[in-house]
Protein backbone atom coordinates (compact mmCIF):
# COMPACT_ATOMS: atom_id res chain seq x y z
CA UNK A 1 0.00 0.00 0.00
CA UNK A 2 1.31 3.39 -1.02
CA UNK A 3 0.53 6.01 1.66
CA UNK A 4 0.55 8.68 -1.07
CA UNK A 5 -2.13 6.87 -3.08
CA UNK A 6 -5.17 9.12 -2.81
CA UNK A 7 -7.43 6.50 -4.34
CA UNK A 8 -6.98 4.22 -1.36
CA UNK A 9 -9.51 4.74 1.45
CA UNK A 10 -8.74 3.63 4.95
CA UNK A 11 -11.62 2.03 6.81
CA UNK A 12 -11.39 2.56 10.55
CA UNK A 13 -14.91 1.27 11.16
CA UNK A 14 -17.35 2.67 13.70
CA UNK A 15 -14.57 4.08 15.89
CA UNK A 16 -13.77 6.90 13.47
CA UNK A 17 -17.43 7.92 13.26
CA UNK A 18 -17.64 8.05 17.05
CA UNK A 19 -14.42 10.07 17.20
CA UNK A 20 -15.58 12.68 14.73
CA UNK A 21 -19.00 12.99 16.38
CA UNK A 22 -17.27 13.73 19.70
CA UNK A 23 -15.20 16.49 18.11
CA UNK A 24 -17.91 18.08 15.97
CA UNK A 25 -20.79 18.19 18.45
CA UNK A 26 -20.53 20.69 21.28
CA UNK A 27 -22.93 20.27 24.19
CA UNK A 28 -25.67 22.87 24.54
CA UNK A 29 -26.05 24.52 27.93
CA UNK A 30 -29.67 23.32 28.18
CA UNK A 31 -28.49 19.73 27.72
CA UNK A 32 -25.79 20.14 30.36
CA UNK A 33 -28.29 21.63 32.82
CA UNK A 34 -30.79 18.84 32.17
CA UNK A 35 -28.17 16.28 33.26
CA UNK A 36 -26.79 18.24 36.20
CA UNK A 37 -28.25 18.43 39.68
CA UNK A 38 -28.09 22.19 39.83
CA UNK A 39 -30.66 24.20 41.68
CA UNK A 40 -30.82 27.95 41.16
CA UNK A 41 -30.10 29.86 44.37
CA UNK A 42 -30.74 33.60 44.40
CA UNK A 43 -30.88 36.47 46.82
CA UNK A 44 -32.75 39.76 46.99
CA UNK A 45 -31.08 43.15 46.59
CA UNK A 46 -31.99 44.06 50.18
CA UNK A 47 -30.62 40.85 51.74
CA UNK A 48 -27.93 41.55 54.32
CA UNK A 49 -24.41 40.37 53.48
CA UNK A 50 -24.23 37.92 56.36
CA UNK A 51 -27.42 36.22 55.06
CA UNK A 52 -25.98 36.16 51.51
CA UNK A 53 -22.70 34.66 52.76
CA UNK A 54 -24.59 32.06 54.80
CA UNK A 55 -26.73 31.07 51.79
CA UNK A 56 -23.65 30.73 49.57
CA UNK A 57 -21.91 28.62 52.21
CA UNK A 58 -24.97 26.42 52.78
CA UNK A 59 -25.43 25.70 49.07
CA UNK A 60 -21.67 25.46 48.38
CA UNK A 61 -21.75 28.03 45.58
CA UNK A 62 -19.31 30.79 44.68
CA UNK A 63 -21.79 33.28 43.23
CA UNK A 64 -25.49 33.85 42.85
CA UNK A 65 -27.83 36.14 40.97
CA UNK A 66 -29.38 39.03 42.80
CA UNK A 67 -33.02 39.06 41.67
CA UNK A 68 -36.13 41.16 42.03
CA UNK A 69 -39.62 39.84 41.36
CA UNK A 70 -38.78 36.18 41.02
CA UNK A 71 -36.02 35.67 38.50
CA UNK A 72 -35.48 39.18 37.07
CA UNK A 73 -31.76 39.57 37.65
CA UNK A 74 -30.38 42.96 38.69
CA UNK A 75 -26.86 41.84 39.58
CA UNK A 76 -24.54 39.06 40.66
CA UNK A 77 -22.80 38.67 43.99
CA UNK A 78 -19.73 36.47 44.36
CA UNK A 79 -17.40 35.33 47.10
CA UNK A 80 -14.93 37.87 45.77
CA UNK A 81 -17.51 40.66 46.26
CA UNK A 82 -18.05 39.51 49.85
CA UNK A 83 -14.32 39.49 50.60
CA UNK A 84 -13.92 43.00 49.18
CA UNK A 85 -16.85 44.25 51.26
CA UNK A 86 -15.44 42.67 54.44
CA UNK A 87 -12.00 44.15 53.73
CA UNK A 88 -13.29 47.69 53.06
CA UNK A 89 -16.02 48.13 55.66
CA UNK A 90 -15.70 48.80 59.33
CA UNK A 91 -17.03 45.83 61.34
CA UNK A 92 -19.68 48.02 62.95
CA UNK A 93 -21.04 48.83 59.47
CA UNK A 94 -21.15 45.21 58.28
CA UNK A 95 -24.56 44.55 59.76
CA UNK A 96 -26.09 47.19 57.49
CA UNK A 97 -24.49 46.30 54.14
CA UNK A 98 -26.86 44.72 51.66
CA UNK A 99 -26.37 42.70 48.48
CA UNK A 100 -27.22 45.73 46.34
CA UNK A 101 -24.30 47.63 47.91
CA UNK A 102 -21.63 45.20 46.67
CA UNK A 103 -23.13 43.26 43.74
CA UNK A 104 -21.78 43.52 40.22
CA UNK A 105 -24.30 45.18 37.94
CA UNK A 106 -22.47 44.67 34.65
CA UNK A 107 -23.87 41.27 33.77
CA UNK A 108 -22.47 39.00 31.10
CA UNK A 109 -24.82 36.11 30.38
CA UNK A 110 -25.47 33.27 27.99
CA UNK A 111 -28.57 31.44 26.81
CA UNK A 112 -29.62 27.79 27.08
CA UNK A 113 -29.08 27.31 23.32
CA UNK A 114 -25.43 28.42 23.53
CA UNK A 115 -22.74 25.77 23.81
CA UNK A 116 -20.71 25.05 26.91
CA UNK A 117 -17.61 26.09 24.96
CA UNK A 118 -19.23 29.46 24.24
CA UNK A 119 -19.91 29.84 27.97
CA UNK A 120 -16.31 29.00 28.80
CA UNK A 121 -15.07 31.49 26.21
CA UNK A 122 -17.34 34.23 27.63
CA UNK A 123 -15.92 33.58 31.09
CA UNK A 124 -12.36 33.66 29.79
CA UNK A 125 -12.79 36.85 27.77
CA UNK A 126 -14.61 38.70 30.56
CA UNK A 127 -12.40 37.38 33.39
CA UNK A 128 -15.33 35.94 35.32
CA UNK A 129 -15.86 32.55 36.95
CA UNK A 130 -19.66 32.46 37.04
CA UNK A 131 -22.11 33.01 34.20
CA UNK A 132 -25.89 33.29 34.45
CA UNK A 133 -28.02 31.43 31.91
CA UNK A 134 -30.84 33.74 30.85
CA UNK A 135 -33.90 33.01 28.72
CA UNK A 136 -36.56 35.59 27.90
CA UNK A 137 -35.10 37.99 30.48
CA UNK A 138 -35.32 35.44 33.31
CA UNK A 139 -32.33 33.77 34.94
CA UNK A 140 -32.57 30.00 34.59
CA UNK A 141 -29.30 28.80 36.11
CA UNK A 142 -25.71 29.68 36.90
CA UNK A 143 -22.70 28.06 35.26
CA UNK A 144 -19.28 28.08 36.83
CA UNK A 145 -15.87 27.74 35.28
CA UNK A 146 -15.70 24.41 37.15
CA UNK A 147 -18.76 23.19 35.19
CA UNK A 148 -17.17 24.00 31.84
CA UNK A 149 -13.77 22.57 32.79
CA UNK A 150 -15.28 19.33 34.09
CA UNK A 151 -17.13 18.89 30.81
CA UNK A 152 -13.98 19.65 28.78
CA UNK A 153 -12.05 17.09 30.83
CA UNK A 154 -14.74 14.47 30.21
CA UNK A 155 -14.70 15.29 26.46
CA UNK A 156 -10.91 14.96 26.39
CA UNK A 157 -11.08 11.60 28.17
CA UNK A 158 -13.74 10.41 25.69
CA UNK A 159 -11.61 11.56 22.74
CA UNK A 160 -8.57 9.77 24.19
CA UNK A 161 -10.56 6.55 24.60
CA UNK A 162 -11.88 6.74 21.03
CA UNK A 163 -8.40 7.42 19.65
CA UNK A 164 -7.03 4.47 21.62
CA UNK A 165 -9.79 2.27 20.14
CA UNK A 166 -9.06 3.55 16.61
CA UNK A 167 -5.37 2.74 17.00
CA UNK A 168 -6.18 -0.73 18.38
CA UNK A 169 -8.64 -1.41 15.53
CA UNK A 170 -6.11 -0.21 12.95
CA UNK A 171 -3.42 -2.50 14.35
CA UNK A 172 -5.80 -5.48 14.08
CA UNK A 173 -6.78 -4.58 10.51
CA UNK A 174 -3.23 -3.98 9.30
CA UNK A 175 -0.91 -6.41 11.11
Amino acid sequence: MDPNDRNHRYDYGPFAAAFFSVIVIAMKIAEFLAHSNQRLVTCLPDDLLHAVAKRMYTHEIGAMPVCELGTRMVGIISERDLVRAFARADWSEMQYIRARDVMATRIVSCGPDDTMRTAQELMRINHIRHLPVVKDGQVQAMLSMRDTLALRLRESEDEMNVLRDVVAATRHQNP
